[in-house]
């Protein structure tokens, strides 16, 4: 039996239809104004993420990190656009990243590739990886050179052509990173078209047959020249400068015909996850003052190949990317051990 006052429901609950009428009314309403609420904020959650990525670019880099990370921070204080980049290590240059880049094909994860060198740019476009329009270009540019070490030899002294160093006075004496990575395997595919592949490939085999130091990247290259346990090496003219920034007694010989030119690539990746901020940076690379920068760092030697006036090699592009993987194969038959 229920007290004489009734609970408080009941005692609260209207008596009349109407008055019930208007308490469910003003409930849905309730209801309805609070789903409201909820849907906006969802939106404007959903608003936050999106604006976040669109402010991210994902950059796969061979440049070198210490020279590309001051590139990177001053795009985003530009831009505001953070760039999350992914870098190569020294010992697989660039074919590490360019395998990456080939197995995301149906799921692109990056956005801009920032190469340091031609060939795999161009085995990246000719496998679709790339946008179809302005999908990637070069600036600036490197080169490929002998260096030496200053205590073990002059310049006079030194090998004038690569064939020389075949010959036994530099058994055991050079210094060359693995030829199927980085610009070392670009050289010795052009090389491959200077010289045809019957000589190349009897070049090669004298050369692994002469005992040179197989290292891990061209930098290593000048380490190893530097100390004395190679007289020569064969590496890239920013890894010399380097190295004479450290105090190594290593020195350049100059530029010939058997030389290669190495420029800097970007390019944009086929339906890139953060297409407004790749196309940013994209342009942003190609910039002139970045351009000059670099040559300042010493991480390219100069902004235009056109500047050269000594001959160097000059390459076939497409007939070079037909045979890349014929003749990778011969340099792993030769130099793998």
């Amino acid at each position: 039996m229920s007290s004489p006052g009734g609970n408080a429901e009941e005692k609260n609950w209207p008596k009349d239809e109407s008055g019930r009428h208007e308490v469910i009314s003003q409930f849905w309403q309730l209801s309805g104004l609070l789903l409201v609420l909820v849907a906006g904020l969802g939106l404007l959650v959903h608003a936050s993420f999106k604006t976040k990525s669109r402010r991210d670019v994902i950059a796969y880099c061979a440049q070198d990190q210490v020279y590309a990370e001051a590139i990177f921070r001053d795009f985003q204080k530009e831009t505001g656009i953070r760039v999350r980049a992914i870098y190569d290590s020294e010992a697989v240059k660039t074919v590490g990243i360019v395998n990456r880049l080939l197995a995301e094909r149906s799921h692109p994860q990056c956005d801009v590739f920032w190469g340091n060198e031609e060939m795999r740019a161009r085995q990246l476009a000719a496998q679709g990886i790339f946008r179809e329009t302005n999908g990637w270009a070069a600036f600036g540019f490197r080169s490929r050179r002998m260096v030496i070490n200053t205590n073990k030899l002059s310049s006079a002294s030194a090998p004038r052509f690569l064939e020389e160093l075949t010959n036994a006075i530099w058994r055991g004496k050079v210094a060359l990173a693995y030829p199927q990575f980085g610009t070392t395997s670009t050289h010795f595919h052009a090389l491959r078209q200077h010289w045809g592949p019957a000589r190349w490939e009897a070049w090669c085999r004298l050369l692994a047959a002469n005992k040179p130091f197989l290292v891990d990247g061209n930098s290593v290259v000048v380490k190893t020249v530097g100390r004395g346990d190679a007289w020569v090496g064969l590496t890239d003219s920013d890894d010399i400068a380097a190295g004479q920034e450290d105090g190594l007694p290593v020195e350049a010989l100059p530029l010939s015909k058997e030389s290669l030119l190495i420029p800097n690539t970007a390019g944009v990746v086929r339906r890139a996850p953060h297409a407004e901020a790749a196309e940013k940076l994209f342009e942003y690379l190609q910039r002139p003052a970045v351009t000059e920068r670099l040559v300042v760092s010493k991480a390219l030697e100069g902004i235009s190949p056109a500047m050269v006036a000594i001959p160097t090699l000059k390459v076939q592009w497409d007939v070079l990317l037909k045979d890349l993987d014929v003749v990778t194969t011969k340099l792993n038959e030769i130099f793998l051990r």
